[in-house]
């Protein structure tokens, strides 16, 4: 059975001024209509006040961090005065995405990951 793809508004559009000869008014509709699409699937988006205080969060611990000591999110914890009243999943989402960014090395032995400033 092959599975059909969904119409999108963009798609209804584009065949609407494919296939109908429209008055000049009709088609100046359907591309602004377009361009509100375009608007709303933009990147330009601002970062939320949570994504942001997240940003703090993580230079201030990169700052605190000693390059070549491994951290557990614990020692983290103990370490960084500003996430003393972080939980644990917390401080590990934020260096996961330390690592991700290729700002700290995440190692695991045994069960214990550890994070290494480079």
């Amino acid at each position: 059975m092959e599975k059909t793809k969904k119409m999108t508004k963009r798609d209804y559009y584009n065949a609407i001024l494919a296939k109908y000869a429209l008055a000049e008014d009709e088609k100046a509709f359907i591309n602004h209509e377009l361009e509100l699409l375009d608007k709303k699937n933009s990147s330009e988006k601002k970062p939320s006040a949570t994504s942001l205080a997240n940003n703090k969060l993580m230079a201030t611990i990169l700052d605190e961090m000693v390059s070549g000591k491994q951290y557990t999110c614990s020692d983290i914890i103990k370490s960084v005065s500003e996430c003393a009243e972080l939980s644990t999943p917390k401080v590990s989402y934020l260096m996961n995405a330390l690592a991700d960014a290729g700002k700290v090395v995440k190692t695991t032995d045994k069960k214990k990951t550890y994070f290494t400033k480079g």
